[in-house]
């Protein structure tokens, strides 16, 4: 298998890119079209998880937006073969602590999709 394949890297990570600025844009469409339209894509918030695209996309419409100014640092995009990549990052605001970002992306028929996500915040201490 062929790791981190130079064209894959630059297309998960422009996929990417487009999926944090619809984030950043509080466009709730146009984040969940960048998942996988299937009852079985998962994807674990802070403190909320969603089963399926559309028990997704009623829980974005419902979702406040993002506070200003989120930032990402170490990023990591690994790709595995010509199909499939994993996304790592951390993020920020201003005023909250560094969330931590996994997500799974397969190359679909539709084009690169998010199936399964992650999101965290380590415990204060």
């Amino acid at each position: 298998m062929e790791i981190d394949r130079t064209d894959v890297v630059a297309e998960v990570t422009a996929a990417f890119v487009g999926y944090e600025q619809a984030l950043v844009d509080g466009d709730a469409d146009r984040i969940c079209g960048f998942f996988w339209d299937s009852d079985r894509t998962v994807r674990f918030g802070i403190a909320d998880h969603q089963y399926g695209l559309d028990a997704q996309r009623k829980w974005r419409a419902a979702q406040p937006p993002l506070p200003p100014g989120r930032w990402l640092v170490d990023t990591v995009v690994t790709a595995f073969g010509p199909d499939l990549a994993v996304v790592t990052t951390r993020f920020g605001y201003a005023a909250t602590a560094t969330g931590r970002q996994t997500q799974t992306w397969v190359r679909l028929p539709a084009g690169w999709r998010i199936v399964t996500a992650h999101v965290s915040e380590p415990a204060p201490g």
